[in-house]
């Protein structure tokens, strides 16, 4: 077994693609490969096949290579509930809220897990490619580290280091990365790969033969920057969708702590949908739909959307007979009140909702977290369609009222979600109920798109996207190098490249 760790020069340099795109090429070729991300700080997250939830780029990650999302591939997750504090999950099951320096002094017991998951990895798979956070170069983060360098020097792994070309100053990103590093740091950094070139690649090659006589390193390839990418991103907001005449106008809001905004990328794949993201302090523009996201802290959220005026604003959309749809803390927030107690998300208290709903929210331990498989309930005429989906829930609250005798699904026979005697609000605890072009178009349908079959089967679009990763892999990296230091080739002892 060997494993390769991927980090980069800063946030957003390119790792998750990278990753992404070494297990596709690897699981292509049939080499037994697994994802691994020591700590991640994430509101975008996904369901295990165990049970548990990992950030949901290691779940694209495990897609990648073929596999089901497991605990063991993420096996610290911080989920931010405040500037200073988060909920710890320690592989999949809630650990508990810490702030940050709480934390910082716990991070050598979590260390711990880290090392028990990618142990139990390594028994199963022949490569792990594993993916650091943020930059190795932390200096007031080096102590104790779990997320970069001090796993690559417990697990004795090497390291490829990646830079952003297209933000400016790569040459700086990557020798000042390396130089900010320990001797032995330095070593078991073994190359480097260039992301998201645009250009004649023959003018980049002054530079590229430069660092590597400045580093004693290889630059093992330039990657392209991708236009039209569109993969499951961490925590980063990708841009706004089409702009269609007569496209349906979705908006919404960027809620402080939303999470899981990967629900709206079929929508933003949609061809008819035109979406925004709303954020502080901008204008609410008209809508068709306006979509309430899942939401970390739901109380804190909510007293963020009163200060911003979306109360006012929902209400002079539904008078002009506009649909609003909550997913998940969204879902609580179209209710009466939102009781938390043992202040699971925060502060403990309640807060009162948007009164939309006939209902009350209370925030209970034992998180849900569960695939889930069943049928929406949307009026149609006189009747009532009903259309297969699939998704996840992932939340803490228990919600009662009037509102749920109206539900706006069946899951395995039992009702789930509200929508209004009106017809104009909606709402569900699961996630990913737009990755399925029927149950797609059947809310947009709802929501007043005319025309229906042009949504996005989501998950078929992952998969596209990752062969077009892997392709870039094959373009564009040295892979005869890649496979010499993964132990691939028939000449190369597996794991002779693993010491610094």
């Amino acid at each position: 077994m060997i494993t390769l760790m991927i980090q980069g020069t800063t946030s957003d340099a390119g790792k998750t693609t990278v990753v992404a795109a070494l297990c596709r090429w690897l699981a292509r070729q049939g080499v037994s490969v697994a994802p691994f991300k020591p700590q991640n700080m994430a509101l975008n997250s996904a369901v295990t096949v165990d049970g548990g939830e990992i950030g949901r780029s290691t779940a694209l990650h495990a897609l990648a290579c073929g596999l089901e999302p497991h605990s063991d591939m993420n096996p610290v997750l911080l989920k931010p509930h405040s500037d200073c504090g988060a909920q710890v999950i320690l592989r999949g099951q809630v650990y508990g809220n810490m702030d940050a320096l709480d934390y910082h002094a716990y991070k050598a017991q979590a260390m711990q897990s880290v090392m028990a998951a990618w142990r139990a990895l390594s028994e199963r798979y022949d490569v792990i490619i594993a993916e650091g956070a943020g930059s190795p170069a932390e200096i007031n983060l080096r102590a104790n580290d779990i997320a970069n360098m001090g796993f690559a020097e417990a697990a004795n792994c090497p390291v490829l280091l990646v830079g952003d070309i297209d933000r400016g100053g790569v040459f700086a990103q990557l020798v000042g990365t390396l130089d900010l590093l320990s001797a032995s740091e330095q070593a078991r950094t073994k190359g480097f790969i260039i992301n998201r070139f645009r250009g004649d690649l023959a003018l980049l090659k002054p530079g590229l033969d430069w660092l590597s006589e400045r580093t004693g390193k290889p630059v093992v390839g330039v990657l392209p920057y991708l236009q039209g990418l569109v993969i499951d991103s961490e925590d980063s907001i990708g841009t706004s969708g089409s702009s269609t005449t007569g496209a349906l106008n979705v908006i919404v809001p960027v809620l402080p702590r939303i999470s899981n905004h990967n629900d709206f990328d079929p929508l933003r794949l949609h061809p008819k949908v035109n979406l925004q993201f709303i954020g502080p302090d901008q204008p609410i523009p008209p809508a068709d739909l306006i979509i309430l996201p899942g939401s970390k802290s739901t109380r804190a959220d909510l007293a963020w959307l009163q200060a911003q005026g979306w109360p006012q604003a929902i209400a002079k959309h539904l008078r002009y007979g506009g649909k609003v749809l909550g997913i998940c803390g969204g879902f609580q927030m179209l209710g009466e009140r939102v009781d938390d107690p043992d202040g699971l998300e925060g502060k403990s208290g309640s807060t009162n909702g948007l009164g939309l709903l006939a209902m009350t929210t209370s925030m209970v331990a034992g998180k849900q977290l569960k695939d889930v498989h069943g049928s929406l309930n949307l009026p149609s005429g006189n009747s009532t369609a009903s259309i297969a989906f699939s998704g996840y829930e992932m939340h803490n609250g228990v919600s009662q009222g009037p509102a749920l005798s109206r539900p706006l699904t069946c899951i395995n026979g039992n009702h789930e979600g509200a929508i209004s005697a009106d017809n104009q609000i909606a709402g569900t605890y699961v996630h990913g109920i737009f990755d399925q072009p029927a149950a797609c178009d059947a809310l947009l349908q709802w929501a007043g798109l005319e025309s229906s079959g042009s949504a996005v089967d989501y998950q078929q679009h992952r998969l596209e996207q990752l062969d077009r990763l892997a392709d870039q892999v094959e373009q564009c990296l040295d892979t005869d190098w890649l496979r010499d230091l993964l132990g691939l080739n028939p000449s190369t002892e597996c794991g002779a490249s693993t010491a610094p």
